[in-house]
Formats: structure tokens, C-alpha cells, sequence
């Protein structure tokens, strides 16, 4: 079984283990960490990958990198909703698939949700739903350090990482078709939406 951090659209990488095997964890038991895609993910512009990232806030008393995951709160700071669709719409409203999904996909940044864990699960429902992805989904009761895990799980929470990711032997990127890789080449595990906007249905087989 594979343990995995959440994830706001997580990468290609985090999708491929949800499609590939029998069941995964969620880690929903852990403190938050900074700048990781629990929340924040990466889209590929004319310029190149951009970072999108969901500002988070703490409970009062708490200090930010003790905050369990599941308390964690999305901040309203900056208008951040608008700024990430409309980013989404400059990279992608040239891509084969933007508008098929466009309406699927933009409540979540028109619609208000208290706690990050809790947008990135539906995230991730709506998401597997449109790739047809039928992952068996199970979240962690209590926070286990990686060397006391159970035999035959597979941690993945600090390594599918945007920095310094660790290799994965298991997961090699597969090319397919993005918008502006005439100028930047083809840029490997990004956001899903990439997958998503650039080959629709088809995108499962890329996983």
C-alpha cells in the first residue's frame, strides 16, 4: 500500500500511485509542512512552470509547523481564488481540453472552503471522477515515523516533493502533448490539470 500526503491537483506522479495500485492512505494525521504540494502545485505557462500556491493560516495559539494537517485553514488572503484560475486560463485556454472541463473545475476556486484537507479530498474525487480513476482511498488514524510503518507500505509523503524530489523507481514521466512545448520543451510532473487540459480522457494512459 502506498501512503501519500494530500495534495492540492498533485502531480503527475501522485495520480500514477492512486491508478496503480490496490489501495492507498492518506496522510491526514501529520503537522503541516511548508512548500510542498500539500498546498501548492505547478502549471507549465509560455514562460515556463509557475507555481501555484493556496495561502494557508493556523489556529490562534498554534504554531504553523505544528499545525495538524486536518486543522489547517485556507486564507482568504490576496484573492487568491481569481489569481489561480485566471492563471489557469492564460496557460490553458489554448489546450484541447480547457473548456470541456472549465465548468467541472471552477467552483473550487469560486466556492469558499474552510480547511485545506478537506478541498483538496473533493479535489481529488472530481479529479479521479473526470480521469476515471477509481483509486481505493483510506486516511491515516494516527501519525506513524516512516521507519516503524507497517511491511508493504510504501511512504511517499516526503518524497513526491516540487524540490529535491527522491527517486522513484516506479514512476518513469511519460511525454504527451502540452501547449507551449515547442518553446519550453516538455516539462515532466506537472500539476494533473496539465494532463487534464492537454489530453482529456486520455490522460489515464499517461499514468
Amino acid at each position: 500500500m502506498d501512503l501519500l500526503s494530500t495534495t492540492y491537483f498533485g502531480p503527475v506522479q501522485w495520480y500514477q500511485k492512486l491508478n496503480s495500485v490496490d489501495g492507498v492512505l492518506i496522510e491526514a494525521c501529520e503537522n503541516y509542512t511548508k512548500q510542498t504540494y500539500r498546498n501548492r502545485c505547478v502549471i507549465a505557462t509560455a514562460n515556463g512552470p509557475q507555481a501555484l500556491t493556496v495561502p494557508v493560516e493556523r489556529p490562534d495559539g498554534i504554531d504553523l509547523n505544528r499545525c495538524p494537517i486536518r486543522d489547517l485553514r485556507i486564507s482568504d488572503h490576496g484573492r487568491w481564488r481569481q489569481l489561480h484560475w485566471n492563471a489557469l486560463q492564460t496557460a490553458y485556454s489554448e489546450s484541447p481540453f480547457f473548456e470541456y472541463y472549465a465548468d467541472d473545475l471552477h467552483p473550487f476556486f469560486n466556492r469558499r472552503y474552510d480547511f485545506l484537507f478537506d478541498f483538496n479530498m473533493e479535489i481529488c474525487s472530481v479529479v479521479c471522477s473526470l480521469l476515471d480513476v477509481r483509486p481505493s482511498i483510506a486516511l491515516t488514524n494516527e501519525y506513524v515515523k516512516h521507519d516503524l510503518l507497517a511491511e508493504g507500505t510504501v511512504d511517499y509523503r516526503d518524497s513526491i516533493v516540487p524540490k529535491r524530489p527522491l527517486p522513484d523507481p516506479v514512476f518513469t514521466p511519460k511525454p504527451y502533448y502540452q501547449v507551449f512545448a515547442s518553446k519550453t520543451g516538455f516539462l515532466p510532473n506537472l500539476s494533473v490539470l496539465d494532463l487534464l487540459f492537454n489530453m482529456g480522457p486520455e490522460g489515464i494512459f499517461f499514468l
